[in-house]
């Protein structure tokens, strides 16, 4: 009988564990909760040569985060930490607004747009003095309140 006790106890416990692990792991991401888990993101992009752009991106992301422009081509955190700095160089005037944001289960969509005007060769083109603006779309995993994954897409008109 103590044995079946001890069996049943021991049961419970394991499916409580697993009913509120569960439970908590989809507790549904607030449109305010994404904007927050972004955020530090979306404030490295800005002038980037003028920020800690490491530890904004520590922030949000997760250490084994990756941008992803293709299916299976991705880039851990430390490359686009250095990409975002070389881009702060390049346009010191980088801006990178947040223009909307859905919530998808724990995807997160960000529309957003960048603007700026480069002083150095960009994508092998000669600074011209002229500005640029981008429309772009990126699509970030959340999971334990961390970005681990971005997928993003750069729309140029």
């Amino acid at each position: 009988m103590s044995r079946t006790v001890s069996f049943v106890c021991a049961t419970a416990s394991f499916a409580l564990c697993v009913v509120w692990d569960g439970a908590y792991a989809q507790t549904p991401l607030t449109t305010d909760a994404a904007r927050a888990v972004v955020a530090p993101l979306y404030d490295a992009l800005n002038q980037p040569a003028k920020k800690d752009v490491a530890a904004l991106l520590e922030k949000a992301a997760s250490p084994n985060w990756q941008s992803c422009g293709t299916h299976d081509q991705c880039a851990p955190r430390e490359r686009i930490i250095a990409g975002i700095k070389s881009r702060g160089e390049t346009i010191p005037d980088l801006k990178w607004e947040i223009k909307e944001l859905i919530v998808a289960g724990n995807e997160v969509i960000v529309r957003g747009e960048a603007s700026g005007t480069p002083v150095a060769p960009l994508f092998d083109v000669q600074p011209t003095g002229k500005g640029f603006k981008i429309m772009s779309i990126d699509i970030h995993t959340i999971e334990g309140g961390k970005i681990v994954r971005s997928s993003p897409v750069r729309c140029r008109s």
